[in-house]
Formats: C-alpha cells, sequence, structure tokens
C-alpha cells in the first residue's frame, strides 16, 4: 500500500480498492517484491529489471548446483527457462549460459508469454528433449519478473495483479540417465497439457493491454475463475485415466454414460483423486482459484495446506508456485518413498498443465534444505477461507 501511495499514480478509490484486494488475499506479510519496486521513487527500468531476473536465476542455480556435487557445469546440454512477462536481449536463457559458462552446444531454449503455467510446460519440453539427448542433464528455470509489470492506472481488473503477485525462482535439475535413478529425488511420471486457447473467453480471460488512459497493464476478467474450471475438468479428464485406480475410472465412466445415453439428470461423479495422489501442489494463483480447486476436487484442509501456506509466504510467484508448495511438504517431512505428488498449474492462453511425480526416496527435511526451513515450525498459520471479491 506505501508503494501504491508514494508512486502517486492512484485515485483514493483505487486505493481503497487495492487495500481490500490485499486484506482478502490470503497474502502475508512477508512477500517478496524487487528492489525496484521498493525504491523511491519507483524504479520500473529495463536496467532493473534484468537485475530482478538475475538475482533470482542465479541464487537459484547456484543453491542447486552445490546440492549436486556429482554433476558438472559441461554435462548440463539442455537449458529451459520460462518468464512471460520479461523477455529482453540477449535473453534470460543466454544470461544464465553466460554467468554459469555453459557448453557451446547447449540445447537452449526461452519460453516466453506462457503464463502461470509454464513451469509445466518447461518440464515436459525437457523431457521430450532427454528422451532424445539421453546423454545430457536438463536444467529448467521457473521465474516471473515484476518489475517492468508494475500497473499504474485506475482499472480494477488490472490492479489485481499488483496485489498478489510476488517475486520468486525455481531452479530443478532432470536426467534420463538410468543411474542417476539413485540420487535422484523424484520420478516424472506424467504430464498432461491442456490448452483451451480456442475459445475466445478463455484466451481473454488474461489479456495484457493498455487500459483507457494507454497504461500497459494485465486484465484479469471476471470469468476467469469459470474458464479456470473448465480447464481443470478437461485436464483431469486425461490425467484420470493415467492415475486412478479401475473402481474410481468405472464408477466416473458410469455416471458419464448415464447422463448422456439415459438422460439421467444429477451431476458427473468426480473421481476421488486422494485415492490416486498423496500431495497435491495447487498452483498459489489466488484464493479463490484454491477455494474452487478445495472444493471441485474434494480435498481436505491438510491436502490444499502447502497451497494456502505457499500464497500466504510467498504471494502468486506464477510458475513457481507448485515448486514451493513441494518444497513445503519436504519441509514438513511428509514425502516417503513411493509417494505420489500431483502439480496443477493454471495460466494465461488459457492453459492447465499437470505433472505427476514419484518419490523415489524419502525427504529428510533437515538434510534436505529450501526455502522453508528456517521458518517452518511456524506453519500452517491460519487464513480465514474469504472470496476476494463480494
Amino acid at each position: 500500500m506505501e508503494i501504491s501511495r508514494r508512486s502517486g499514480a492512484f485515485r483514493e478509490e483505487s486505493l481503497a480498492f487495492q487495500k481490500k484486494v490485499l486484506e482478502r488475499s490470503g497474502l502475508g506479510e512477508k512477500t517478496y517484491f524487487s528492489e525496484g519496486l521498493l525504491r523511491v521513487p519507483t524504479d520500473v527500468s529495463t536496467r532493473e529489471a534484468r537485475k530482478e531476473a538475475e538475482k533470482v536465476m542465479f541464487g537459484a542455480i547456484d543453491e542447486l548446483l552445490s546440492k549436486v556435487k556429482n554433476v558438472k557445469r559441461k554435462d548440463i546440454g539442455i537449458l529451459v527457462l520460462n518468464c512471460s512477462m520479461f523477455n529482453p536481449t540477449p535473453s534470460l536463457s543466454s544470461a544464465i549460459v553466460n554467468r554459469f559458462k555453459l557448453r557451446s552446444d547447449i540445447l537452449s531454449y526461452n519460453l516466453g508469454g506462457m503464463g502461470c503455467s509454464a513451469g509445466n510446460i518447461s518440464i515436459d519440453l525437457a523431457k521430450r528433449l532427454l528422451q532424445v539427448h539421453s546423454n545430457y542433464y536438463a536444467l529448467v528455470m521457473n521465474l516471473e519478473c515484476s518489475t517492468l509489470n508494475w500497473y499504474r492506472g485506475n482499472d480494477r481488473s488490472m490492479l489485481v495483479s499488483n496485489c498478489i503477485f510476488r517475486m520468486g525462482g525455481t531452479a530443478i535439475l532432470l536426467s534420463s540417465c538410468p543411474v542417476d535413478r539413485f540420487s535422484s529425488k523424484y520420478q516424472l511420471t506424467h504430464t498432461v497439457r491442456t490448452h483451451k486457447g480456442a475459445d475466445d473467453l478463455a484466451y481473454n480471460s488474461v489479456l495484457q493491454q493498455e487500459d483507457d488512459d494507454n497504461i500497459l497493464g494485465v486484465k484479469l476478467s471476471k470469468q476467469l475463475i469459470a474458464v479456470a474450471g473448465d480447464a481443470i475438468k478437461t485436464n483431469i479428464t486425461t490425467l484420470g485415466p493415467l492415475v486412478l485406480p479401475l473402481s474410481e475410472q468405472l464408477l466416473f465412466l458410469a455416471t458419464k454414460l448415464a447422463k448422456k445415453v439415459l438422460k439421467m439428470k444429477f451431476e458427473t461423479y468426480v473421481p476421488d483423486f486422494k485415492l490416486a495422489i498423496e500431495h497435491f501442489c495447487i498452483h498459489a494463483g489466488g484464493r479463490a482459484v484454491l477455494d474452487a480447486v478445495e472444493k471441485n476436487l474434494k480435498l481436505t484442509e491438510w491436502h490444499m495446506e502447502p497451497s494456502r501456506m505457499t500464497l500466504y509466504r510467498f504471494g502468486n510467484t506464477s510458475s513457481c508456485s507448485i515448486w514451493y508448495e513441494l518444497a513445503y511438504a519436504e519441509a514438513k517431512g511428509r514425502i516417503q518413498k513411493g509417494d505420489r505428488v500431483w502439480q496443477i498449474a493454471l495460466g494465461s492462453g488459457f492453459k492447465c498443465n499437470s505433472s505427476v511425480w514419484r518419490a523415489l526416496k524419502n525427504i529428510d527435511p533437515i538434510v534436505d534444505k529450501n526455502p522453508w526451513t528456517d521458518e517452518i515450525n511456524n506453519f500452517p498459520v491460519g487464513v480465514p477461507k474469504i472470496q476476494v471479491f463480494e
């Protein structure tokens, strides 16, 4: 609120609206903004945006490489980076190659404009590349940059993004070499991608554009929750047969046939994914999204805890949130060998993408330190379940 006030860009009613959204957003007081936004006056230059990106990228990759001492930088032959809103030249993936002096024949990809679900897209791309180049390691970098995307207008549908998006980043190392199974934490078992961009309502539900005063921002439509629900429904319909026990599949099919063939009027049976998945990492896009997913999938507070606490502690970190949620479950000592983890994320386009992992070992929270380690005993905290909008 202080950043918004001192900018001088917002009318009083816009400040009141932001305060209302923040109070009901589910975000706590310790989320991270970039240095440029905290300066007086606010610095939203390309220089500051690049500084934000490099701090996140280099810090995450440095920590990752310190944990995998048996992997040399020359062994990394694939690099996939996703950052939806900041795509400078040279690219951010090139900045990583330069900083870490990676090999000259590296297969480098820089994904832009793909929204909050791009983390799973990056994992899927890396998986497909590793199926061809099994002698390489793949480095996946997820981040989002807020510096250049701080909206300075008064359109309410664009002000919401100022209130919920925050700074964050994650780095993941993947391998398809059988010998690496013994040192890996997880095995990727499924990736499912859903794209609803052919539908105009879905395509326009999250849109970067100028407002009536020609100020650039990201507009979130009132239909966003409905669009997200439809995308999730399509995604889990594809994922279900891959992970659900046969009994759940048959129940789902029976109710669907009864509605279609016998014209019986009742809701289609929603399979119990808790029978197939132990841990749920649902993109912390906002409280309303989490409430809707919890209700539709009939999840418990325990299953939702990693997502809600990630939203509270780190905010909406775009494609990174599903990894902060997995880190939360690790820090709580919940991940045991054989457990299955479902990461599901929603993003502009409109897209819903899933990744399912199987734990290859018990994750020791003392040994496997992560961003939650120093304060995990303070969580969970109570966050009332109320919608962002009345």
